[in-house]
């Protein structure tokens, strides 16, 4: 028989925002529930040294993940080991089932399942990320001080992350399928008017090569289908981010990327009582820090939701 137990705020989703919101929520004496998830610590646990965490000089990704997690049960969270398989959000209390079979009922419920880059599928990929192959410009680009790097997309993502690493590469080569860029025409000019920056046109990244480190890519034209190599020092993919979001279709309004729309300056989703925080919702920024302090305004948001519903009960009571 299933067990089913009822939360004042359930927390799906394990990342900085999910810690971050746990950790305000049990502060704030509503006893959250935080179910892990399938990734527990989400994108960072996959991360190497992490140098843009404000109070840590360098942190591994998964010790930072760790620490979040000893904080958030220190103050008092319950941290459930399960995945959540199906939401409800059309009844009161919410109800969301977990893979184990325990149906929780839930006041509110904080979203933090997170995105994940899209990767090239490349066996060496793999095997060097983290080593020179990155998703994240604003995180790594630091390490690649009078280097040369190469950045595989042509959206907006793609031109921004070249168009910043120009900040410390000594150059940048940035590689489309295509013959032409996807990105507004703003992002364009900024980009071919860079006397830093270098185009490769109709050229797929195929393999990576390097032992230790990125020391170079295989190109191969998506026209000729020639190959040729390129040395570079470090390889970033912007293809594009999906965020976890499937669980919740239906259930709150989501954009066409299927990320989930909050309310101006709010981590309020189109379902009063469920809130979503860090990169569910915020494709622009993508950090760590940024999604924590989402998570703290969802934990936030959740406590006075409870309060004005405690107030309205007793104002009916009356």
């Amino acid at each position: 028989m299933a067990s089913v137990r009822h939360t004042k705020i359930l927390i799906i989703g394990s990342g900085p925002a999910g810690y971050t919101a746990a950790i305000y929520a049990a502060r704030a004496a509503l006893a959250p529930v935080l179910v892990s998830g399938l990734q527990p610590g989400g994108q960072l646990t996959i991360t190497t040294d992490v140098e843009n965490w404000p109070g840590e000089t360098s942190i591994m990704g998964p010790e930072l993940m760790l620490k979040m997690e000893s904080q958030a049960r220190a103050v008092g969270t319950e941290i459930v080991s399960d995945i959540i398989a199906s939401v409800d959000f059309s009844r009161r209390p919410f109800v969301a089932t977990a893979d184990s079979g325990t149906v929780w009922h839930a006041d509110t419920v904080v979203i933090a399942t997170g995105a994940s880059a899209r990767w090239l599928g490349l066996d060496s990929e793999t095997r060097l990320r983290g080593k020179g192959v990155s998703a994240c410009a604003t995180c790594d680009g630091f390490f690649f001080r009078g280097k040369h790097v190469a950045v595989v997309g042509g959206g907006n993502t793609a031109v921004e992350e070249a168009l910043f690493l120009t900040n410390f590469a000594q150059q940048v080569t940035l590689i489309h399928r295509r013959g032409e860029l996807r990105a507004d025409k703003t992002n364009q000019a900024r980009l071919f008017a860079n006397p830093k920056i270098a185009m490769v046109w109709n050229a797929a990244v195929t393999d990576i090569t390097g032992s230790h480190g990125v020391e170079g890519i295989l190109l191969t034209d998506t026209v000729t289908g020639d190959n040729r190599s390129l040395a570079v020092d470090g390889l970033f993919v912007a293809i594009g981010h999906d965020p976890a979001t499937a669980l919740f279709a239906g259930q709150v309004a989501m954009d066409s990327e299927g990320y989930i729309l909050t309310a101006p300056d709010s981590t309020a989703t189109s379902v009063p009582g469920v809130f979503a925080a860090g990169d569910v919702q915020d494709k622009v920024y993508r950090q760590a820090v940024t999604a924590a302090g989402r998570g703290c305004m969802a934990a936030l948001e959740a406590e006075r939701f409870l309060a004005h519903a405690a107030d309205h009960a007793e104002q009916v009571a009356a």
